[in-house]
């Protein structure tokens, strides 16, 4: 099966798509699913969910993702190493080729990347009015992660750190949607969140092993780099059952319902992508499968994790 075509100027003749294409749209849906899990958690405590509170929430938190993915691809851009990339699997690697293929100009993508966490502010500013002042830690928190996970000084991923900047971005973004509906703290989102987290952070972490070349050359050191693509395989498998075992830890503590473990079924894409990955992480043109699966496994742990919170005999009383 032949690849998507990279974007061009051909295929993208209305600028609104050209910059909608740079924002990788299809990974945004991770957000989606971690809203939903936020969501799914406040309903879970008994909490009636508010449709405007909800869509204003994930409509933000979606910009947000989108600004800190353009953002990274301009900061790459920069580097050098998303053009230097010639094993990139795109959709999945590599960026959004909108700079390198000549959509959009390097300025054009880094005013376009710094506008959308810009806008973000205002609205963050809003619901904090509505739901409670420590949301605004929480935005910032999320700002901050999004931005220093490719900019400089930090370039968090260039120092093998991009994995917990990862984790942390998309538990906070359980957090902050569920509290935006509760108005305040509760251990409940980071029960269920923090393997859904882990899970999102190996999709990050599987992506690196067809760049790795690129990102070496570009003094990019991942952690994929930086352990080498042998070492690196074990990498894949300890994230996954940190992802898996949490849950069942919560769903053992109690601080998760039984139903909860329904969520683990996604488990088998994760072992059918780590089998893959440790036969062809060194051909990166023979991963695609396994970076398929890898988002098919933290997508359907969310969402299944949601249905199962916002079911009427889970919540608690």
């Amino acid at each position: 099966m032949s690849q998507p075509l990279e974007p061009s100027l051909a295929t993208l003749p209305h600028p609104f798509m050209r910059y909608f294409a740079a924002t990788r749209p299809a990974f945004l849906s991770v957000t989606f699913v971690g809203c939903l899990l936020g969501l799914a958690t406040a309903a879970f405590s008994g909490i009636p969910v508010g449709p405007a509170l909800a869509t204003a929430t994930l409509f933000f938190a979606l910009m947000a993702h989108a600004g800190a993915n353009v953002i990274n691809d301009y900061y790459d851009a920069l580097s050098g190493c998303d053009a230097a990339n010639t094993e990139r699997q795109f959709p999945f690697t590599g960026g959004s080729r909108c700079i390198q293929n000549g959509v959009l100009s390097l300025r054009a993508t880094g005013i376009f990347g710094y506008a959308l966490l810009a806008a973000v502010i205002p609205a963050g500013l809003w619901l904090t009015a509505v739901s409670g002042a420590e949301l605004m830690l929480i935005g910032l928190a999320g700002l901050v992660v999004g931005w220093a996970y490719s900019a400089p000084p930090l370039k968090l991923q260039s120092r093998g750190l991009g994995e917990f900047a990862i984790t942390a971005g998309w538990l906070l973004v359980v957090i902050g949607s569920d509290f935006v509906q509760r108005h305040g703290f509760a251990f409940v989102p980071v029960a269920a969140g923090t393997g859904f987290a882990l899970l999102v952070a190996n999709v990050l972490y599987i992506n690196q092993f067809p760049d790795v070349k690129a990102d070496a050359g570009a003094g990019k050191y991942t952690l994929v780099v930086r352990l080498g693509v042998a070492r690196a395989r074990w990498g894949y498998v300890v994230i996954a059952a940190l992802a898996y075992g949490w849950p069942l830890l919560m769903v053992l503590l109690g601080h998760l319902p039984v139903t909860a473990l329904i969520a683990l079924l996604p488990v088998i894409a994760s072992i059918v992508a780590a089998r893959q990955l440790w036969s062809r992480a060194g051909r990166p043109a023979e991963l695609a499968p396994a970076l398929k699966l890898t988002i098919l496994a933290a997508s359907a742990h969310g969402l299944l994790l949601a249905i199962m919170l916002s079911m009427p005999w889970s919540r608690l009383t």
